[in-house]
Parts: structure tokens; sequence; C-alpha cells
């Protein structure tokens, strides 16, 4: 099974494209490159209790974000805004990026 390698980044934008969420667009918040998932925003939310840690805290249930697999999350591509297919090359001066097949516009932030 190959591991370690996946091509989303922090704060990209994907859509889940498989399970109870598929449909749903959201933010990734990180990645988890040694399991292949990625934590995205309000996706794959989870009901976690917690007991009270001092005498004055109450006992609550807390919602959470739970890890997706990579394979159930596909890249938007913010410049022709579907979901498609990403391709990695590598420019002229030696640096990489990930790019859009469908537009062939690069995919990586312009800060």
């Amino acid at each position: 099974m190959r591991q370690g390698k996946t091509y989303l980044k922090k704060n990209d934008q994907v859509e889940v494209i498989a399970g109870k969420d598929k449909g749903r667009v959201g933010k990734v918040l990180r990645v988890l490159i040694d399991k292949d998932k990625a934590v995205v925003e309000r996706i794959n939310m989870i009901k976690r209790h917690t007991k009270p840690r001092e005498m004055n805290q109450q006992g609550q249930i807390v919602e959470k974000e739970s890890p997706i697999h990579v394979s159930n999350l596909q890249l938007i591509c913010p410049e022709c805004t579907k979901t498609g297919r990403i391709g990695k090359k590598i420019l002229d001066d030696g640096k990489k990026i990930r790019y859009c097949k469908s537009c062939g516009e690069s995919i990586e932030s312009k800060a």
C-alpha cells in the first residue's frame, strides 16, 4: 500500500466524493501524511464525550472533525472552480508545482 504521499496541502478547498458527506465542500485543516488522511473543516463530524477535569467543570459532548481518507477527497481548482485531477510538474527554475489537468493553471497559492 502506498503511504506518505498526497497531493493535498493545508488550506486547500476540497470536495468529498465518497461516504456520508458526499458532495460537501470544505477547507483542509491538516494533513496526516503517515495515515493518508486529512481533517476537513465541518466534514466527518463526530461526537466526543469528555469527562470533567476539575471539580467545578461539567462533562460535555463535543463535536469535532474526524480525519477522512484522501481517496475520498478531490481538490477544487481555484481558477476554473471545478473538481478535477491534479498533476505535478517542475518549472524551469526547478520549482515543483501542482496544476489542474482540465484548465492547465497552477493550483499553488499566490502568496
